[in-house]
């Protein structure tokens, strides 16, 4: 995560979005989604993936103290304005992003949260837009399809977890489902019947 927020840094991009490879990206409900919220504004959006708050010990000197706090899961995604990326550098920045997940001893993810909210003092907005492997995609509808950010897929109690959209591909051929959608969305893609 730290060589993504560098690269960002380093661009003229307004934000960083961070999505897992095993996802697909609604570009066309994305960009909708960040036009909503104000250009120069701190903004951390993304799905939490607990239904209640992190908690992890801090390393902190020689001890130890209980901290709390909202993260958007790198499985569903999340975005992050240019403005709140450059006040996250003290804690992100090189080789402090691995050093400030050391601290709270948790994954990236959830480091990005702890660094957004205990250390800048913005709040998290949750989106139900962003979607993992980790939730019943089976409830996402055919017709809110093309309003999601993100969609997954995966295996959950010995059943493939994706979304239920009916197409020109079999299951056997596309088991996530994605080209499916993206055909749904983007029908005159090459490849799409």
């Amino acid at each position: 995560m730290s060589a993504e927020y560098d690269g960002f840094m380093s661009s003229d991009k307004r934000w960083f979005c961070h999505v897992d490879d095993d996802n697909y990206v609604n570009a066309d409900a994305l960009v909708s989604l960040l036009a909503a919220f104000p250009q120069e504004g701190d903004v951390y959006v993304g799905k939490a993936s607990l239904d209640a708050r992190m908690t992890a010990q801090l390393l902190d000197g020689n001890t130890t103290r209980e901290v709390s706090f909202w993260f958007a899961t790198g499985g569903a995604g999340f975005c992050l304005s240019r403005r709140l990326a450059a006040k996250m550098a003290p804690w992100a920045s090189g080789s402090r992003f691995e050093q400030t997940s050391a601290a709270i001893r948790l994954p990236d993810d959830c480091t990005v949260g702890f660094i957004v909210e205990k250390k800048v003092g913005v709040a998290m907005v949750h989106c139900p837009l962003f979607h993992s492997h980790l939730e019943n995609l089976l409830l996402i509808t055919r017709s809110s399809v093309t309003h999601q950010v993100t969609l997954s897929y995966g295996v959950f109690e010995d059943r493939m977890n994706s979304v239920q959209v009916k197409g020109s591909f079999s299951k056997q051929d596309d088991p996530s489902r994605f080209k499916t959608v993206h055909c749904l969305l983007q029908p005159l893609t090459s490849w799409c019947p």
